[in-house]
């Protein structure tokens, strides 16, 4: 007997804004993207999350948020 689960996160991009501060390594813009992640088992949705991803215009690096 062989079982098989498929399970896979899907992201689509809910908006772009730009955010303040400047990239630490070329000095470019940053730029913020919302994301709504959704975690899916055999096609059934078990679990959204609206997350932001902050990345430069200039080198497309992706930065972290640091406090």
């Amino acid at each position: 007997m062989c079982l098989v689960f498929l399970c896979d996160e899907e992201e689509r991009e809910l908006g772009r804004q730009q955010a303040p501060g400047c990239c630490p390594h070329c000095g470019g813009k940053v730029e913020a993207v919302d994301v709504e992640s959704q975690w899916r088992f055999c096609f059934l949705a078990i679990c959204f999350k609206i997350k932001r991803k902050y990345s430069c215009t200039l080198c497309s690096r992706r930065l972290v948020l640091s406090y």
